[in-house]
């Protein structure tokens, strides 16, 4: 008999993990194994409480017991006995990263791919004039520095470590035994002869001090000198410490001879928004602020200011003539020629602005009667956004804080426009484009994209095996069904499904063999005409020489399922026992299988002869967040609807961000902003919304 037909398989026996029923079970090694039945029926107690509970910790027992100290005690599963298992990777739907800095890039790694290729065939442009910038000589140092006016007291610093963990003993000694007097580590000068104790768990800036100078004619000599020093001591880098004016860098790598600006050496951290190096000084990498909205501030433009059209916090009051708030707004008016009792929207747009943003160094004559006093206050109003911002950071109770946050939303950063980067990294082309924008491009597009790149010999020779990574691991992406998506997607943003399908791209790229992969009903959230390029990444998985164990239902992934385990009949008390096992055929033929009655026809859910006559409609007009089209749409009410279409056509936009959020705010006054649309009529209807979200 040959290797192949020897079958192995995996022994269950005695498992009785929550409902299961002591039961005893084969699972063929290295076959595409489903495991299905009821919801509630013990199918996941099998796979994951059981099998990759199991899996996992007679993987950790393998370990060091120092290694294993840090991960933890991993409960027995409650079974007698499991023979033939593999080292077991869950891939399941409750995994997903909802940190705001994981992305799909980084999630796959395809961001850290991307980031050594910038760095080693990137084309650095000037970020003010976007001119390609070359290296620089020592002779172009000299002549910048010597254009600063004369008597300009100068130090000349080697940044000799830069943001390294570590004491850095070694590094000092040298530096005092060539004869230097100063250091500045983390922006503090110190003299070498001090003891300097640095922790070595932080990260640390060191710049030893090679000469200090005052510019005046005569000096290019003794600068050319000690430039040259400072460049072979810090690997081509120098900081110019200009005394009561900004630091200069040069760098003999890269800078631009017009503007004189000068890029440090390109480094794959440069283009990390995780790192202080790449990510952008202002949101530190996030792409986004909080921040005060108008929209949740003033949500009822229709009110006037004396009817409480301002609802943000500190402000509710300022419909009571005797307060604080009211007498700025009523001298505010007077000043302006503007009545309180004007509906907010009919205000003109230079009131408005003013109300939000203030008065700009103008002051009002404030009259104020109330239970503080009397009198007249000259106060120059600093704007409704900048007085609850200063609210926000003064107070010191967090439910105050949480309070006023449901007035802000999220708005791309100011500085880089949400992409994340300092200008300098994202000055930095390949085929033209930035690094930004390849990862917001759909996979689809970058698929395109890579196919198409026109790179140099040089750059084509050096970046080869990098892309060759790159293209594959965006092909994965493409074979799940997920080509609508792109690099630069929040992963705290994606479905369970997608999130799922994501990590089974990441496996397939990882190239693991003889692993059992145990997954939670990857094919939920996926469009039908998508199920077939699944089906074929799972069986790709399985033919690398890996064991497969889907928990599902859906009908296409049964009949392509090497192995199918029926687990049941019932679900809770009534399941826990398996009812049927074989493949899809054998599944049928069984007579006490409610999955094999559905999937032979014996049982069908009946098609209703009549339909629900509407009650009424929900119109929405002019839809247009995200991909939709400027749409109107109608939603009859008083019966159940179903939005379809294949995954990232935008029914998501449509239902979530636009109906449900217009609804939660005008229905249940949530603090809100609904996606890009005109208007939704037939609200009238109803009376509250409720959101079950997965």
């Amino acid at each position: 008999m040959s290797e192949k037909t020897v079958k192995q398989w995996i022994k269950i026996k005695g498992a009785r993990e929550h409902n299961l029923k002591d039961i005893d079970v084969k699972i063929p090694r290295n076959e595409f194994v489903v495991l299905t039945g009821l919801s509630g029926s013990g199918k996941s107690s099998l796979a994951f409480d059981t099998i990759y509970a199991e899996g996992q910790r007679r993987y950790m027992e393998s370990l060091s017991s120092y290694a294993r100290q840090f991960l933890g005690q991993m409960e027995k599963p409650d079974v007698d006995s499991i023979e033939g298992l593999s080292p077991a990777i869950s891939i399941d739907q409750k995994s997903t990263n909802r940190n705001p800095r994981s992305t799909v890039g980084t999630v796959t790694e395809i961001y850290d791919y991307f980031r050594l290729l910038y760095a080693r065939i990137g084309i650095p442009h000037c970020p003010k004039c976007g001119r390609e910038i070359r290296r620089q000589s020592v002779d172009q140092m000299v002549d910048q520095v010597m254009e600063l006016p004369e008597r300009t007291r100068i130090q000349l610093l080697a940044p000799v470590v830069r943001g390294r963990k570590g004491e850095h003993a070694k590094l000092l000694e040298k530096a005092k035994k060539s004869g230097y007097v100063r250091v500045r580590v983390d922006g503090s000068l110190y003299e070498l002869s001090e003891d300097i104790k640095l922790d070595k768990n932080i990260k640390h800036n060191i710049e030893i001090v090679v000469d200090r100078l005052v510019i005046r004619e005569g000096i290019e000599k003794r600068l050319t000198d000690s430039i040259e020093r400072v460049l072979a001591r810090a690997d081509g880098l120098l900081t110019v410490d200009v005394i009561g004016g900004e630091p200069i860098q040069f760098s003999q790598s890269f800078s631009c001879p017009d503007c004189g600006i000068s890029i440090e050496e390109i480094e794959p951290r440069s283009f990390s928004f995780n790192n202080p190096f790449g990510a952008c000084p202002e949101c530190f990498g996030l792409g986004y602020k909080m921040e005060f909205a108008e929209e949740l501030m003033i949500p009822d433009r229709k009110l006037s200011l004396s009817q409480g059209a301002i609802a943000v916090m500190g402000w509710q009051s300022s419909t009571d003539p005797s307060s604080f708030t009211y007498a700025i707004l009523k001298a505010m008016s007077e000043a302006y020629g503007f009545s309180l009792d004007t509906p907010y929207e009919e205000l003109p747009d230079k009131i408005q602005r003013t109300i939000l943003y203030g008065t700009e160094g103008r002051v009002l004559k404030v009259h104020y009667k109330g239970q503080r006093g009397e009198g007249v206050y000259d106060v120059p109003f600093e704007g409704l956004i900048d007085n609850v911002n200063r609210r926000y950071r003064e107070t010191a109770s967090d439910t105050m804080k949480q309070e006023y946050e449901s007035f802000m939303r999220i708005t791309p950063c100011k500085l880089c426009k949400g992409q994340r980067l300092k200008k300098s990294a994202l000055a930095v082309t390949v085929s033209d484009k930035n690094i930004y924008e390849v990862t917001a491009m759909s996979i689809r597009s970058l698929q395109q994209f890579l196919a198409g790149m026109t790179l140099t010999k040089q750059q084509e020779l050096i970046g080869h095996q990098v892309l060759k990574e790159i293209r594959a691991r965006v092909g994965f992406l493409m074979d799940v069904g997920l080509d609508y998506l792109s690099l630069s997607r929040a992963t705290g943003t994606l479905s369970g499904g997608e999130a799922q399908r994501i990590r089974l791209a990441t496996q397939i790229g990882s190239g693991l063999v003889g692993v059992a992969y145990i997954l939670d009903e990857p094919s939920i959230g996926l469009h039908q005409r998508d199920n077939d390029k699944l089906l074929a990444t799972l069986k790709h998985l399985r033919d690398l020489g890996n064991t497969l164990i889907v928990v599902e239902h859906d009908e296409d992934t049964m009949r392509a399922a090497d192995y199918i385990v029926d687990v049941g009949p019932g679900a809770g008390q009534h399941g826990g026992q398996i009812v049927a096992v074989g493949t899809a055929e054998e599944i049928m033929a069984c007579e006490e299988s409610i999955t094999g009655a559905y999937l032979s026809g014996r049982l069908r859910i009946p098609v209703p002869q009549e339909r629900r006559k509407p009650t009424g409609w929900l119109t929405v007009r002019g839809a247009a967040q995200n991909n939709l089209k400027n749409i109107d749409v109608r939603f009859p009410l008083g019966v159940m609807t179903c939005v379809t279409g294949v995954s990232g056509s935008g029914k998501s936009s449509l239902v979530n961000e636009i109906l449900y959020k217009r609804l939660a705010r005008d229905l249940n006054h949530a603090r809100t902003i609904p996606g890009k649309h005109r208007d939704i009529e037939g609200l009238e209807a109803l009376d509250k919304v409720i959101d079950i979200d997965q």
